[in-house]
């Protein structure tokens, strides 16, 4: 389905194949789905962000009256029930298993560059970034709503990090974001664990800011908007004595980069294989079906985890 942009003035945007995005005028908000036929980063998929976030911060940075029109910037996917499973492990697996070092290190400096922007808010400090998540956020998926200043996920929403099922770790941020947010200890649990975690749990963590009802998250967006409209200032002040106090610098997002490709380049062929499979599931998650208000993991994926954890 072609990705179209409505309503945003004065910034044209151009009609992303795998972007959609909206303005809300009354918020001051830019909203843009994620809308791709296989629900992860595809470097189709970067290659939009990239221009998408150029354009916005071009746009934002041209005058002072500018960041009047755009306050908030919010993140979602197009598909209720995913909002991403991460990094191409179709893409992954075939440049390690060809020891194409160069190819996959420029698609991970691709992503760091994006998780960047995002959680500077475009060096805009009266932009804030926010992140929804409703239903499935996987591995870079994961990554990507935490570098949101703000996220908000409903109930049943499953987030976690697979990665070492296939002997890696997600390397586009993950640990940089959550020790910011939470203890390192509790960071590395959940990158070595290989765990689903409900929404409500990383909520009582701290890892997410706020909990909507299944199939409120755009409700609860425009609640949290409305509910900061006088206080806005203020939460922005704090946000940027965080960022101040506790910087995420671009350099330590590509330090890790290098680390993750150096690793990737050591996979076994059975660690490929174990990518390779989760790879092939990305489909099968994609048409599964809610109940019970959890999102099931197939087979296949749950095969790999361990059994305390599946």
């Amino acid at each position: 389905m072609e990705a179209r942009c409505k309503d945003f003035f004065p910034l044209d945007l151009p009609n992303y194949s795998e972007l959609y995005c909206h303005y809300d005028r009354e918020r001051s908000a830019l909203w843009y789905y994620l809308n791709q036929a296989r629900p992860c980063s595809t470097q189709v998929l970067l290659d939009e962000l990239v221009d998408f976030q150029k354009r916005v911060k071009t746009y934002l940075h041209s005058s002072p009256q500018a960041s009047e029109t755009l306050h908030y910037l919010v993140c979602a996917s197009a598909n209720p029930r995913i909002f991403s499973l991460g990094g191409d492990l179709q893409l992954f697996a075939r440049l390690a298993e060809a020891r194409d070092r160069d190819t996959l290190y420029n698609y991970a400096r691709r992503c760091v560059d994006v998780v960047y922007e995002n959680w500077t808010n475009f060096q805009i400090p009266t932009l804030t970034t926010i992140s929804l998540v409703q239903g499935t956020a996987l591995g870079g998926g994961f990554e990507g709503a935490l570098s949101s200043n703000v996220l908000i996920a409903e109930e049943g929403a499953q987030l976690g990090f697979p990665e070492i099922l296939f002997n890696l770790f997600p390397g586009m941020g993950a640990y940089s974001l959550l020790v910011r947010r939470i203890e390192p200890w509790q960071a590395e649990r959940m990158l070595r664990n290989a765990r689903q975690y409900p929404s409500r749990e990383l909520w009582e963590m701290g890892v997410v800011d706020v909990v909507a009802p299944v199939g409120e998250g755009v409700h609860a967006v425009n609640d949290f908007i409305r509910r900061r409209r006088f206080t806005r200032l203020g939460h922005q002040a704090i946000h940027r004595v965080r960022q101040r106090v506790s910087p995420l610098t671009h350099e330590e997002l590509v330090d890790v980069v290098e680390i993750w490709v150096e690793t990737a380049m050591k996979l076994s062929a059975r660690d490929l294989r174990a990518m390779t499979r989760i790879a092939e599931a990305q489909p099968e998650m994609q048409a599964v079906r809610e109940e019970t208000n959890r999102y099931q993991i197939p087979a296949t994926v749950r095969s790999l985890m361990p059994a305390a954890v599946s």
